[in-house]
């Protein structure tokens, strides 16, 4: 089902924040609408986890806004926050003893009244998640058995039954060979684009930025940030000021590749 929201699913409005005594940005003004996926990039300490975990109300900010669906965050219930926003966090919570079934259901009880089991439908959507992730085969097996990349498409598979507004992901490529990077971030992007949802991706990978992400905020390091369309700020300046090492692009028909010299 296509969305029908009109309004920013996320804004900041001169979002501040710091650790410590160091800004990593100050005077951040973000806009995520519907169908849009956003890269966050930016060398180690520089604020990308920070600023997804804000964007979640898990940590305050320093100065400045964040509206959800054009309502300040605070407004929002915990629960009304958790069927609005989900997160795939770097490292997974799954050493309780579960099934990859059970884990996935996971994700649909910010939905669940009190008291109320999972129905047809709510299984039926982990079904489905599972099946994207190339999971089916494995939907009973215990979590505990499974390797690293095995565990993070099963994080992604719940983060998919659990149905956000807004994707927040933390290093999606965690743990995942090649081939598994691309589809569960396709996957991601299709649901976007198709359901009018948002994304908002903090990774090391520029490349997946570059292929996946339509706008790029390029945090610097010095409290300043890059912010705009991919092809924009996605250039080989841009990317050696952030890093602080020189930054080489090849194009090629359909995109470009980016490595270290």
């Amino acid at each position: 089902m296509i969305s029908t929201v009109t309004t920013p699913i996320l804004q900041t409005l001169s979002l501040s924040l710091t650790i410590g005594t160091r800004a990593l940005f100050r005077d951040l003004n973000l806009t995520i609408e519907a169908g849009q996926c956003i890269g966050v990039l930016g060398q180690n300490g520089t604020g990308k986890t920070t600023l997804l975990h804000t964007l979640i109300n898990f940590r305050p900010t320093d100065s400045g806004e964040i509206l959800l669906l054009g309502h300040h965050l605070n407004a929002w219930s915990r629960r009304e926050l958790a069927t609005r926003l989900g997160i795939l966090f770097q490292s997974g919570t799954d050493d309780m003893p579960a099934t990859v079934m059970e884990t996935a259901l996971l994700g649909r009880h910010p939905h669940l009244a009190k008291w109320r089991w999972e129905d047809a439908e709510d299984i039926a959507q982990a079904r489905n998640a599972l099946t994207e992730m190339n999971l089916e085969a494995l939907a009973e097996r215990d979590i505990t058995t499974l390797s690293g990349g095995e565990r993070q498409r099963v994080a992604i598979a719940s983060l998919l039954t659990q149905r956000p507004q807004l994707y927040l992901l933390d290093e999606p490529g965690n743990h995942l060979d090649i081939a598994f990077q691309i589809r569960s971030l396709e996957v991601m992007r299709q649901r976007v684009v198709n359901e009018g949802l948002g994304l908002c991706m903090a990774t090391h990978d520029i490349n997946l930025a570059a292929r996946f992400c339509d706008q790029i905020l390029l945090l610097t390091g010095d409290g300043e940030f890059l912010l705009g369309a991919t092809h924009e700020i996605l250039t080989p300046e841009n990317l050696s000021r952030a890093y602080g090492c020189e930054i080489r692009q090849v194009a090629y028909e359909g995109g470009s590749v980016f490595f270290p010299a």
